[in-house]
């Protein structure tokens, strides 16, 4: 029998060739574990994704507290000796409103600095895994009507 060449390879009947690929069990198996493989990629991308948006609002939600913390804190400790000193030029009532609405003016500051924090990372969805999973099963649909 004569030694095939390469081009012979491509000439060669369809028997032939069926000989040199792998069986259909085999093709379905290795798509299968492919297909598995790829899952647990894309959920463990979703998993990482949601803790940075957890995190996210975690810091979000510290500095909404900072701001409560600093309106209550700074109402307590600074109103006694800010309102006794304006006391000194104004009428007693003036100076405790003076001061209150400075504090509350600088806790309104924080607390909205901390809200957009928490809507940026809100929802905690994690959009970018979505989207590579649903181009994903595109990619696989489109595969499999070939």
């Amino acid at each position: 029998m004569p030694a095939q060449t390469e081009e012979s390879d491509m000439t060669g009947t369809v028997g032939d060739r069926a000989a040199q690929s792998p069986p259909v069990s085999e093709l379905v198996s290795t798509a299968s574990e492919q297909l598995s493989r790829l899952i647990r990629e894309e959920v463990a991308l979703a998993a990482l994704e949601t803790r940075g948006k957890a995190r996210q609002a975690g810091f979000g939600a510290g500095l909404t507290g900072a701001a409560a913390v600093s309106a209550l804190g700074g109402i307590g400790a600074l109103i006694a000796a800010a309102i006794l000193a304006l006391a000194l030029a104004l009428p007693a009532w003036a100076a405790a409103l003076i001061i209150a609405g400075a504090l509350l003016f600088v806790a309104a500051l924080l607390g909205l600095a901390g809200w957009a924090a928490v809507r940026k990372a809100a929802p905690p969805l994690p959009r970018q895994a979505v989207a590579d999973i649903k181009t994903d099963v595109a990619v696989i649909k489109d595969r499999s009507q070939r």
